[in-house]
Order: C-alpha cells, then structure tokens, then sequence
C-alpha cells in the first residue's frame, strides 16, 4: 500500500502545498515518522519535497509541481463505476478497499478546491442508501466470486429453485450480469432464450461451462435488466385497497416502499391507500400491520387476507384440554 500512501500524500500537498506533520500523519493513518520517511523516498526520487523544522514548518511542495488528481488505478475506477452499492454490498463484492482508496484520492483533491465560506460539501449533506426497510436477505452465494465468474462470458450450469417450489433444479443459463435491487442480489440471464431474473438467495450453487454465453445481438446487462424489470412490475398487476390509521401512514411507506401508488388525505384520522401487488397472494406483506389495517377492495383480497387470519387464529388457540 506504500504506492498509493505516497499518491495520498502528494494530492494533499498538491490541493494545500504545505502541511504539518501530524496533520498528514493523521489523514493518512501512519505514524509522523512514516510520513518524514515517504517525504526523503519523494524527495530521493525527485519530488520537489521537503520537511522544513520550525514553529511554522510542515512538509512542504515546491509550487509548480503539479500532480494529475484524477488518476485512479484501474481497481479504483472499477469500484466507483458501481457507486450505486452501499458499504455492505461493496464489502462483498471485494470493492471495499480500492473504493475507499479512491475515495481518499478524490477527498485530498476536494481539500484544496476552492470553495465559499460555510459552505457544506454535497457528500455531507447527501446520503445514498440502498438497501430498503428490515432487509435481511443474504446470497447463498458468495456474489463476488460469481461477479468474476461472469467476466469469462460463459454459460452457466446453476442449482435453482423457484419460489414456489420446495427443491432445487438444474438448468442451463447465458448470464448477462449480476444486479443489486432493494438489498437483493438478482442474476439477470436467458433461460432458454427466455429473460430471467434469479434471485441470488435462492441459488444454490453454479459452475461455469466451456460454451460461450449466447446472448442477444446488441443486448447488454443495462437492457436486459430495463426490460425484466417493466415486465416484472407490469405483470400481474393488482391493486389493493386498505384503511389505516393516519399515524400508521410513515410506518407503512417505510414498509411497503414503492408498492404503495397513492394515499388519500386523512378522513376521521384514517387514510385511505393504494398498493400495488404482481398478485394476490402478495397481501400476506399486510398481516404485519395486525389490527391497524383494514382491506376494502378488491373482493378476493378481502378474502385472503379473511383466510389467513382464520388460519392463524386456528394455529394459535389454546389448545382444548
């Protein structure tokens, strides 16, 4: 890592051209003596470098000695192309050091760039999270290994099983790409010349085979995933009509995220919303608001939700002696 501490090291001096010891010592996580050492390696090998001793001395950079701030190793690049991953998600890509390295470049950059006055940077005022309310899904497999699998462009032999089924299968696949959605990894391949979205905890296992991946001319992962992604909120489509209580309105967004397409203003303290479901089935994600909820419409909505509070109130009376 010495490489890149040194790279650290000049894109500060470059954004301040003098700084104190301990002041570097402390942004790059070393000792004040490692920093005297990386600034004698600079100045030996021609950096116009140098440690001056005094009340008012630092490390200090000749001006005129520029240094390119956006240079990113090719890692480093790889990592800020997938910005869109948060800590965990980078973490099991393998992303995390060369994304917090890039990072340490482009903050020693921002250090010098001008700026107004109180004038709070973007970055801290601006936080992108990913994942959604309560996830705790977790790929079965490691998602990194299989992200380097793809990069062969092969097909794959994958152990699967669906939703609905209780067992794995085996099947034949051209993957596309791998996609992080709401804190669920999804592999995005053609299933016998049929689009496919794999939900990555419900893959078991895969290996990948010596036949190149047959793909769809001009397709990319960006387009595959456009179209499962239209197919898959469009398919199916069934809107649910509930009841709540208007101080339940905050609690159920955070839960039904996106699902929910419209909320009515609040009447009597309830509120009247609209959520949307690829079926009915779907209403089970409703029980956990217990008996803060209310199902209108439509019919058979109404009667499922019915059945599964029967069945439950069934699985859960005292037994009879």
């Amino acid at each position: 890592m010495k490489a890149s501490r040194l790279l650290h090291l000049l894109l500060l001096l470059q954004a301040r051209q003098r700084i104190t010891t301990a002041e570097l010592a402390k942004r790059l996580e070393v000792s004040r003596r490692t920093v005297l050492r990386d600034v004698e390696a600079l100045s030996t090998a021609g950096v116009p470098v140098y440690a001056e001793r005094g009340r008012n001395g630092g490390i200090i950079l000749l001006p005129g000695a520029r240094l390119n701030a956006s240079h990113l190793e090719p890692p480093e690049l790889e990592a800020l192309s997938v910005a869109g991953l948060d800590s965990t998600q980078r973490e099991r890509m393998g992303l995390s050091a060369m994304w917090e390295s890039a990072a340490r470049k482009i903050a020693a950059r921002q250090a010098g760039s001008p700026e107004p006055p109180n004038l709070l940077r973007l970055a801290d005022l601006v936080l992108v999270e990913s994942t959604s309310w309560f996830a705790g899904s977790e790929a079965a497999i490691d998602v990194a290994d299989l992200a380097t699998a793809l990069r062969h462009r092969r097909r794959l032999r994958i152990r699967y099983r669906r939703s609905a089924e209780s067992r794995a299968s085996t099947r034949v696949v051209d993957p596309y790409g791998i996609v992080a959605k709401s804190g669920r990894w999804y592999l995005i391949a053609d299933d016998q010349g049929d689009g496919r979205l794999f939900a990555l905890e419900r893959l078991s296992a895969y290996e990948q085979l010596n036949a190149p991946a047959v793909l769809r001319p001009g397709e990319t992962l960006h387009t595959r995933w456009a179209v499962l992604k239209a197919r898959t909120e469009a398919q199916g489509r069934v809107s649910v009509t509930i009841r709540l209580p208007e101080t339940g309105i905050d609690l159920a967004r955070r839960i039904l995220g996106n699902r929910i397409h419209e909320v009515s203003d609040p009447e009597d303290g309830c509120c009247t919303v609209v959520v949307r479901y690829p079926n009915i089935e779907s209403v089970r994600q409703l029980l956990q608001f217990g008996d803060h909820i209310e199902v209108l419409a439509p019919e058979r909505a109404r009667e499922r939700i019915s059945q599964l509070a029967r069945d439950l109130l069934e699985r859960h009376s005292a037994p009879t002696s």
